[in-house]
């Protein structure tokens, strides 16, 4: 997974871990998501997220929505760094407007480790965002853009979706959630 990102990066065109940069700006752009995948990786969002709420009550329902908030904060930050401060299908780079979205919801995870994985979330443009959360798109294994069928072709066009559009890409470590968001969030009709 790093790797295939490190060289995507570079621009290489080999598929090992020797790789050429032609230039200091490829080079600082190979160490800038080496890094931002160093900060994003799953075990690392969790340990900050224990060390950031050990000392937290978690016995009423208000302490409790005060660490999820700590928790959501970390996974957009770190999405944010996974995803290069770009939305995943857009392209669209004003942090203000994109959403931190779960692939498998904060509420079915079966663990924090779960909830903060990095591979569970996507960058999303806000219509993007409230579409996948909703069920009306999902993406295949391959990043493309699956629609539900009760989008008519008129509200796709309106909100700019194609099935030719997908994620910028994916990881090995996005299919299992994908495939529960397929199987379990996207509308059939």
């Amino acid at each position: 997974m790093a790797k295939e990102e490190l060289l995507r990066a570079a621009g290489a065109a080999t598929n090992t871990w020797e790789f050429h940069c032609p230039d200091y700006q490829s080079f600082y752009r190979v160490l800038g998501r080496y890094a931002a995948l160093a900060r994003s990786l799953p075990n690392r969002v969790a340990e900050r997220f224990t060390k950031a709420t050990a000392k937290l009550p978690k016995t009423t329902e208000a302490e409790r929505m005060v660490v999820q908030r700590i928790g959501q904060n970390l996974f957009r930050e770190a999405l944010i760094d996974y995803w290069q401060g770009c939305c995943a299908v857009t392209g669209l780079n004003v942090l203000q407007l994109l959403r931190a979205s779960h692939i498998k919801p904060w509420a079915v995870c079966a663990s924090d480790e779960e909830r903060l994985d990095v591979f569970n979330g996507l960058l999303l443009a806000p219509h993007l965002d409230a579409l996948f959360d909703g069920g009306w798109i999902s993406f295949a294994d391959d990043g493309l853009m699956l629609l539900c069928d009760a989008l008519g072709e008129q509200t796709r066009n309106k909100l700019g979706l194609s099935a030719l559009t997908g994620l910028s890409y994916v990881s090995e470590e996005h299919l299992g959630y994908l495939r529960y968001h397929r199987e379990c969030i996207l509308r059939e009709k």
